[in-house]
């Protein structure tokens, strides 16, 4: 029994023992694979190795086949034209390897394209004080030039401002003189119209007093025609008397005003006053205010 066991037992140990070291390897390449195996990230690309030809090559030109004679040997067997080498390719620097798990910066090309466009370079404190004086030159140019341009606009409004003002005065004095001129001839057709007035007051005073004086001259010559003169009296004597009269020419009155110093003479005039009436009156009745109180002067040698 003790035999049968002791071979069971050594019968299974080789199989563990290769199982064992299968589990082994494959742990380790499992390990080799996580940490040599696997790059997450992407590697910066290559530089490139351009040639630059000036010309293009000239393609091979094939030798004309001349005919050959029969009794010339033939030529000798051209040897092939060697073709240029190509130029030696820069070998490419090892990659340095990533520290810490970060790639290598890419490495820029060798030729660089000619329309990318330069970046700007530094500017010196020289240049850069310059263009501080510039731009401040600049600001105040751009200062002046605003400030002379409100300038100008405040004095182009202050002239439309005053041609206004000036507008508006020349207005006023024209609508004044208008006025003036109105009120001057209503002025002066108020005084032709007085004058006009006046002139007919006038010429109508006038015509009364023509008429006036007309009918007191006739009523003076009746009562001449009635006067006995008395004889011889020295000088030319004169007698005035007040008479009253009547609408219609009656006469209400007679009173010596003035004796001429000859009661013969006065007493005369007296009596050709009454023998006289009715005195001839304008027909007007409104020109009989006139010869109410009538004055009559009488000379001796009239």
């Amino acid at each position: 029994m003790k035999t049968g066991k002791l071979r069971k037992t050594t019968q299974t140990e080789p199989g563990a023992i290769l199982a064992g070291a299968l589990a082994m390897l494959v742990h380790v390449v499992f390990i080799a694979l996580l940490i040599f195996g696997f790059d997450w990230k992407a590697q910066p690309p290559e530089g490139m190795v351009v040639d630059l030809w000036q010309d293009l090559p000239q393609p091979v030109q094939q030798p004309v086949q001349q005919p050959v004679a029969k009794d010339t040997p033939p030529p000798p067997p051209a040897q092939p034209k060697q073709q240029p080498k190509p130029a030696p390719q820069p070998q490419s620097e090892p990659k340095p390897a990533p520290v810490n798990g970060t790639p290598p910066p890419p490495k820029k090309p060798d030729i660089e394209l000619k329309d990318k466009t330069e970046k700007p370079k530094p500017v010196k404190e020289d240049n850069k004080q310059a263009l501080e004086e510039q731009k401040r030159k600049e600001q105040e140019k751009a200062a002046k030039e605003k400030a002379a341009a409100e300038q100008l606009q405040r004095e182009q409004e202050a002239q439309k401002k005053q041609a206004q003002e000036e507008q508006k005065k020349r207005e006023q004095e024209e609508q004044q003189r208008k006025e003036l001129e109105a009120q001057k001839k209503r002025e002066q057709e108020e005084k032709a119209r007085i004058e006009a007035q006046q002139a007919a007051a006038a010429a109508a005073r006038a015509q009364v007093a023509s008429e006036i004086g007309k009918y007191k001259a006739m009523i003076l010559a009746k009562i001449k025609s009635r006067i006995v003169m008395p004889p011889d009296l020295p000088g030319n004597p004169v007698a005035e008397f007040n008479v009253t009269l009547l609408p219609g020419g009656d006469i209400l009155d007679v009173r010596l005003r003035k004796s001429s110093g000859y009661p013969v003479f006065d007493s005369a005039v007296e009596r050709a006053i009454l023998l006289s009436k009715p005195l001839p009156l304008p027909p007007d009745p409104a020109l009989f205010n006139e010869f109410r109180n009538l004055h009559v002067i009488v000379h001796y040698l009239e």
